[in-house]
């Protein structure tokens, strides 16, 4: 099983970007959702997730204000919104989906289904 990511690119700081994370149907209707990333040299880290009925959201504390998750059900589709983007942002981003149902967990080894990654690089 494969997640789909796209809508990474190169930006300037302070742009936007959004990331799409598309789903099969019978993964999308029953797990948590997360975005994680990874920059050079750095150990994966959690980004954002978004549970079934996006009744839970949340973030890590150096993209609060700046990213929000959300969830298209009819499309199968996970977006994270990246605004005022910053050269630390710079990183390959992951979307993930738990391997239990409606697990909501930070921890990636909680994390079964994951994308290939895209690429977001932010200039100074």
């Amino acid at each position: 099983v494969q997640l789909v990511e796209s809508g990474g690119g190169l930006v300037q700081a302070g742009g936007s970007l959004r990331l799409s994370c598309a789903a099969p149907e019978y993964i999308f209707i029953t797990r948590v959702v997360a975005w994680f990333r990874q920059a050079p040299g750095k150990e994966r880290e959690f980004v954002s997730l978004i549970s079934l009925a996006s009744h839970n959201r949340d973030y890590t504390d150096a993209v609060k204000g700046r990213f929000t998750i959300s969830r298209d059900n009819a499309r199968n589709t996970v977006y994270l919104q990246m605004n005022n983007l910053e050269p630390e942002d710079t990183a390959v981003y992951y979307c993930a989906a738990t391997q239990l149902e409606n697990r909501v967990t930070r921890d990636p080894g909680m994390y079964a289904y994951w994308g290939q990654g895209t690429q977001v690089t932010v200039s100074s």
